[in-house]
Formats: structure tokens, C-alpha cells, sequence
């Protein structure tokens, strides 16, 4: 066939399809060609430059900053929440909308959903979550025990509950505290039926959605009674930590910091967490950029919900 009129008759095809909406089978028995021509011939238009096909990137969203995180730490996936300003109440409120969104989206029947607690921007993630219609997860995990004053520790309970209603699951809290006073402390309380139950979830969890702290807490941490003391935190700066997931603090490349204090945490571990098929990181902020360099460095995390200014900072950053 001369060139132009093959060009003639690829041009002729890509009209039909991508501008009157013909279906490649309507086009083979309209044009009497088989339908594996018309593919080669729209493949063909293509390299031709015949069509030429661009994306408009919506105002407000953020691919190419996302496509760069997400080769350069090897993510699964990033998603970049717009934010008008770089202040704390905003970006948690713009990011809890976007994990919301993500969770809601991509949520399998029978997932069993793992959630760390005291964590603003799990919170406000929980907080956006439309209830779903059918029975989505099968159950929903608290990974670490709630914090200092047992009287406070109904907080993560009620994080934990929330979220099982908004999702059609069954709620599996961990009744005890994060951190106790002693080894001895700790192994009594993992010792108790109920929470050895739900510490048996532990490896089952198939989705995990974890907040991403600093070694200084967070006020709402300092204010639920946190019972690290502010020179064991300043020990475990010293050792190189610069951020902790369910009270398991790791340094700058993600790699566990040991400590006596570990001993004491009631809550999953990094190595059972990694374990999990999605560990969703939701946190963003100045303060976060050296923790969350280390979980995505570390590969403790898969997927990462943060704001544009973290997420330009941490694109910015030397390895």
C-alpha cells in the first residue's frame, strides 16, 4: 500500500476512534478489516505522530511529584494533598481527606485493617471516611496499646471502633497501655487472655495505617500522658533515632534503634508490621520530613499520604 494512503487510512481509523467514540469492533466491520488490523493501525498512529495524546494535569494535584517520590524511595504509592497554607490544622485536615479517599478506594473484602493510635492524622483520617454500604473489611486491629493514664486510653479504643462501624468490620481493641513501667510490667499485662487476642491478629493484618512520629511527641501524645520521660527521649536522640512507628523507634535509614525502653512497649513490631501486604504512612509537616526520610528509606512503609510542602522537601532531600 503507498504511504499515503496507509496514512490515509490510519488517520481515517483514528477519527472514527477517538473522536466519534467507535468501538474497534464497530470499526473492523464498518471498514471490513479485522479487528487486530484496526489495533496495529491505532498503534501505528501513534508512532506516526498521526495522534498525539496529552494529559492535562488538574490544578491542585501533584503527579509528577508523587511518579518522583515513589521512584526515587520505591514506593508503591504516593498521594500529594494540596494544602492553601503550610499551617498544622491544615494539612492535617487536607491529608486526612486524601487517606480517606485512598482507604475508601482501595479497601478489599476481608481485609483485616490494622490501626496505630494517637495519631492526629489518623484522626482526621477516620474523621472523612464516608460509612461504606456493603461489608468491605473483616476486621479492624489496634496495633499499640493507648498511652500513659489508663483513664485517657478509651481514646484509642474509640479510634479503633469508629473505624470498624465506618468500614462494616469487627473492632479488635487492645485493652492495656503502650508503655509500662517495667519488663516485668509489660510481660504481666501481654500475660492477660484478652490481650494476647488481640496481639494474635498481629500477623494476620493484610492493611496497616500508621501515623509517622518524631522522637519529641506530639502534644496530643504529651497531653494523653506519654510516659517517656524527656531524658529517655533525649537517650534515644542520642542513639540516632529520629522517628518512631507504634512506639518502634529507627533511625535515619529506617534500621530498628535497641533500647531498654522497647522492652516496655505493648505493640506490634517492625518486623511483624513490614509483613502486612500495605503499610499506609500518613503524616506530614516540618517536623516529620526526618522521620518519614527514614521509614521511606527503611521501606517501612508502602504508601505515603502527605502535604505538597513535605513532599517537596522530601523529593529535595541528599540521600
Amino acid at each position: 500500500m503507498p504511504r499515503n494512503d496507509e496514512l490515509r487510512l490510519i488517520a481515517r481509523v483514528a477519527r472514527m476512534y477517538y473522536l466519534d467514540d467507535v468501538k474497534q469492533a464497530d470499526i473492523a466491520a464498518r471498514l471490513t478489516i479485522s479487528q487486530a488490523t484496526i489495533s496495529r493501525l491505532l498503534r501505528r498512529a501513534r508512532e506516526e505522530n498521526v495522534v498525539r495524546i496529552s494529559v492535562h494535569t488538574p490544578s491542585g494535584t501533584f503527579p509528577e511529584l508523587e511518579e518522583s517520590l515513589c521512584r526515587k524511595f520505591g514506593m508503591t504509592d504516593v498521594i500529594v494533598a494540596e494544602c492553601a497554607e503550610e499551617r498544622e490544622g491544615q494539612i492535617l485536615r487536607r491529608m486526612g481527606e486524601a487517606a480517606a479517599l485512598y482507604l475508601e478506594t482501595t479497601l478489599q473484602p476481608g481485609e483485616i485493617v490494622g490501626i496505630s493510635s494517637w495519631s492526629e492524622s489518623l484522626l482526621y483520617t477516620v474523621e472523612n471516611i464516608h460509612p461504606q454500604r456493603r461489608l468491605a473489611a473483616s476486621r479492624v486491629v489496634q496495633m499499640q496499646g493507648g498511652m500513659g493514664d489508663p483513664s485517657v486510653q478509651k481514646h484509642a479504643t474509640n479510634l479503633t471502633r469508629r473505624l470498624a462501624q465506618l468500614i462494616g468490620a469487627q473492632p479488635q481493641p487492645l485493652p492495656t497501655q503502650g508503655i509500662t513501667s517495667s519488663k516485668a510490667a509489660q510481660e504481666a499485662l501481654t500475660s492477660d487472655p484478652f490481650v494476647r487476642e488481640t496481639m494474635a491478629f498481629f500477623p494476620q493484618i493484610t492493611l496497616a495505617l500508621v501515623g509517622i512520629g518524631t522522637v519529641e511527641p506530639s502534644k496530643l501524645l504529651a497531653d494523653s500522658g506519654n510516659v517517656f520521660t524527656p531524658d529517655e527521649l533525649a537517650e534515644l536522640a542520642r542513639m540516632g533515632a529520629v522517628g518512631d512507628i507504634c512506639l518502634n523507634f529507627f533511625d535515619r535509614d529506617g534500621k530498628p534503634v535497641p533500647s531498654a525502653f522497647q522492652e516496655r512497649v505493648i505493640a506490634i513490631g517492625l518486623e511483624q508490621l513490614c509483613r502486612a501486604r500495605r503499610v499506609v504512612g500518613v503524616a506530614g509537616g516540618q517536623r516529620k520530613v526526618a522521620a518519614l526520610l527514614g521509614a521511606m528509606r527503611g521501606k517501612l512503609i508502602d504508601v505515603l499520604v502527605t502535604d505538597q510542602y513535605t513532599a517537596a522537601r522530601l523529593d529535595a532531600a541528599q540521600d
